[in-house]
């Protein structure tokens, strides 16, 4: 596909354009702004994002990244009004992380794809000095026509602060919602009712006049919930949150229903295993966290924390005994102190075993894991109805299905939560499956990937 070089610029043809943004390592998120001639937006809502997915009657849409493609913006060039000059294309790191830098991000860029055109792609340089928001491209006006230009250029103040330095009032998380309408009353002095003036203090002149305008309200940069989600096969998303909540429990939980009368019969007893890997000896790898690897590898890339002192080429679940970092029906676990994370209980009939996790500030990666305690691995975890269910307590529920249906496998991975994501929390859709009738715990590794068939073996007593 034709590719563009910095400030590089090509024609648009006739129809809508859609924009595509695609980077690995830390998440970015995408949004565009619509500017008039003096490089000034119109207003506040002239930001499109993902709290404010549309300008213009859907001329201007922002897509999040999902089972049709990666996140987008789709820009209608024909149905924007006069007075829009140009759409501007942004990518941020997360706003609710000063810390978060493109630095931790690689291979950035955009491709602008249109109906019966050749899609055209843009990669800005390497952003290495404490950028925190890149201009992608943008799509301006040339007489009647339209061009896409590439700009990549690096920012510092991250989306808010360019926002704000093309005109927009951003409400940081932290705001508190203006008073709207008359101001409080004084102690002592009736509050006014909706449509009832407050009254007066003694000696005081009758307020006259129009009521004062209600403050504007100001795009937010807080991401809204999920709501109720299901992952495809190996797709991911992000949870937003704030990692110094001490009132944050994340629930995973196991559900399996047995299936069917006949697998019930036979029995249905699956154990819900947490291997964890704590932000203090968690890795920044050159493998995306979740990725399978193989026997032999020794893990390598620098701290996610400051001073974290990671073991080199130890993975979890390595030691002999059971006794690596791993949370299970042997291990309970701490909600109190670490791990930080503990589990409800042993099930042996189908149902539901879940693990509580608090404080992400101190979790680095976590895998899900079942086991398979019916003899000899009988029947697929999918026949069980097996899966894992995410919630986050704050409106965010991500279901992890199973697609696979293996036999006379005890171990299948499912899901990986990784809390080192600039997001807040990263969850993977694994479905990796141990080899045939091999009872070896899967191995996660201080740089978050994933060995099966090298742990440890326990065998569960009835």
């Amino acid at each position: 596909m034709p590719e563009l070089g910095k400030g590089g610029n090509t024609a648009l043809g006739a129809g809508p354009v859609t924009m595509e943004l695609y980077a690995e390592g830390d998440t970015v998120d995408l949004s565009a702004l619509l500017v008039a001639a003096d490089g000034r937006v119109r207003s506040d809502d002239d930001l499109v994002f993902y709290n404010q997915p549309s300008a213009e009657s859907g001329a201007v849409r922002h897509l999040p990244a999902d089972s049709d493609g990666p996140e987008r913006v789709v820009v209608d060039p024909a149905a924007l009004p006069a007075d829009v000059d140009r759409v501007v294309l942004v990518a941020s790191c997360d706003p609710d992380d000063v810390t978060r830098t493109f630095r931790e991000v690689r291979n950035v860029r955009v491709s602008a794809a249109q109906s019966g055109a050749e899609t055209v792609l843009f990669r800005p340089p390497a952003l290495t000095d404490g950028e925190r928001a890149v201009l992608l491209t943008e799509l301006y006006r040339r007489g009647t026509a339209w061009k896409l230009r590439a700009i990549g250029q690096g920012y510092a103040d991250g989306l808010a602060g360019l926002a704000t330095d093309f005109g927009i009032e951003v409400a940081e998380a932290d705001d508190v919602p203006a008073a709207q309408g008359v101001p409080a009353a004084p102690e002592g002095v009736p509050a006014a009712r909706e449509g009832v003036p407050a009254a007066a203090e003694p000696g005081s002149t009758p307020a006259t006049g129009p009521a004062p305008a209600s403050a504007p309200v100001r795009p937010s940069l807080v991401k809204p919930p999920l709501g109720r989600i299901s992952l495809d096969k190996g797709s991911q998303v992000s949870l937003s949150m704030d990692k110094g909540d001490r009132d944050l429990v994340v629930t995973v939980a196991l559900e399996w229903d047995g299936g069917s009368d006949r697998r019930r019969q036979k029995g249905a007893d699956l154990d819900l295993y947490a291997l964890f890997v704590p932000a203090g000896k968690a890795l920044r790898g050159a493998l995306e966290p979740g990725s399978l690897v193989k026997s032999g590898h020794s893990p390598q890339g620098r701290p996610v924390l400051p001073g974290g002192e990671p073991a080199p080429g130890k993975g979890n679940g390595k030691k002999k005994g059971g006794q690596a970092d791993v949370v299970y029906y042997r291990q309970l676990g701490s909600l109190t102190e670490r791990p930080h994370i503990r589990l409800d209980g042993d099930s042996r009939v189908p149902g539901r075993e879940a693990v509580r996790i608090v404080r992400p500030d101190e979790q680095g990666y976590v895998l899900l894991c079942a086991y398979s305690a019916v003899s000899n691995g009988f029947g697929s975890f999918r026949s069980f109805g097996a899966k894992v269910v995410v919630d986050d307590g704050r409106g965010s529920t991500v279901t992890v299905p199973l697609y696979e249906n293996t036999k006379t496998r005890y171990w299948v991975a499912i899901a990986l939560v990784d809390f080192t994501s600039a997001d807040g929390a990263a969850i993977h859709h694994i479905e990796a499956y141990s080899a045939r009738m091999t009872e070896r715990r899967p191995v996660l590794h201080p740089d978050g990937t994933i060995e099966m068939n090298a742990g440890p073996v326990e065998f569960k007593r009835r």
